[in-house]
């Protein structure tokens, strides 16, 4: 069995987690026996038996490997539209149909991701609240997706607790407006508790860095650069007090299974990923700009050094190889 990993946008013009995720996965079903190359473009003589394709194909794309009988799993993260209220997926949904079922509009409606869901052999997603979305605003059948957890490599499933010495919590991520860095920034030096950020911008002169610059003082906004081995993340983790994240909107959100990993208790936006990721046993800010999340931020480090960290399974990507492998071999069975 021979997979092509395949994907829309260059690692060059964007890290982050979605980028470990497709190398995590990749080395882990190597490990496991399956064949991966990615997918050349330029080669016309690559041979493959089925495409993983991460995030939402083109139609033509999904069209063109249908006619050449090669199938299509596809992975998308859904990480603003999986956190929408049911309301606001349930008008979704009809938006959605509407759009579709217009008699006009053939050409703006191919470039939608919208008929990808259906038209691809699989769909893998992270949670079961993206399995919602493609479920209620989508209408794939259930049989056409699959729930597969991200891992943590064993590394960080080995780490376990530290001395947590350092008077300080701990934020790490990319510096960017999703992650809503320059509001916690804010907030810690309003709350007065120090907080080291770990990370870098996508680029050096994006205008929000320079906004997040200006608050790092080094007393409660605290920097350290991007690290570029897990060891010294791990070092870091397990120095700090607790975990704090402020983001708009997350999917599976790796740096708080890290976190918990190296047995820090975590303080996260209230959203549906959280929930269903941690439920009572994370702590939980209330949207940015609430007035109580002052004394949410504060009481939580206070309280850190005592807090236990999530009890919740942590998987590895072997873990999530294994489940992959097995919907490769019943799609291509069929």
């Amino acid at each position: 069995m021979k997979i092509l990993f395949d994907h829309s946008h260059p690692f060059l013009l964007a890290h982050g987690g979605f980028q470990i995720q497709i190398e995590q996965t990749k080395a882990a079903l190597e490990a496991a026996g399956v064949e991966v190359e990615f997918l050349r473009w330029w080669d016309d003589r690559q041979r493959g038996d089925l495409i993983h394709f991460w995030s939402a194909a083109g139609t033509g794309y999904l069209q063109a490997a249908r006619a050449r009988q090669l199938p299509v799993v596809m992975t998308t993260l859904f990480t603003e539209t999986c956190n929408r209220s049911d309301a606001q997926l349930r008008r979704q949904a009809r938006l959605t149909r509407l759009v579709l079922g217009l008699p006009f509009g053939e050409g703006v409606k191919q470039q939608l991701a919208w008929r990808a869901y259906n038209l691809c052999t699989h769909n893998v997603v992270g949670l079961e609240a993206e399995r919602r979305v493609l479920e209620w605003v989508y209408r794939v059948p259930p049989a056409n997706i699959s729930v597969v957890p991200l891992g943590l490599s064993e590394t960080y499933l080995r780490a376990g607790a530290g001395d947590r010495r350092e008077p300080h919590l701990i934020c790490t991520g990319t510096i960017t407006e999703r992650k809503n860095c320059v509001e916690l920034a804010t907030l810690a030096r309003a709350a007065q508790v120090p907080i080291l950020f770990v990370g870098k911008p996508y680029h050096a002169a994006d205008p929000y860095w320079r906004r997040f610059e200006k608050l790092v003082d080094g007393r409660f906004v605290k920097l350290h650069p991007h690290v570029g081995t897990e060891a010294e993340m791990i070092a870091l983790l397990r120095a700090a007090r607790g975990f704090v994240l402020m983001s708009r909107y997350e999917n599976w959100c790796l740096s708080a299974h890290e976190a918990a990993a190296c047995g820090l208790p975590l303080l996260v936006p209230d959203q549906k990923w959280s929930r269903e990721r941690f439920g009572p046993a994370a702590h939980y800010l209330e949207p940015p700009g609430s007035a109580g999340n002052t004394e949410i931020l504060r009481r939580f480090y206070e309280a850190a050094p005592s807090l236990p960290p999530p009890a919740v399974k942590l998987h590895s990507w072997g873990d999530a190889a294994r489940e992959l492998k097995a919907i490769y071999e019943r799609r291509l069975a069929r």
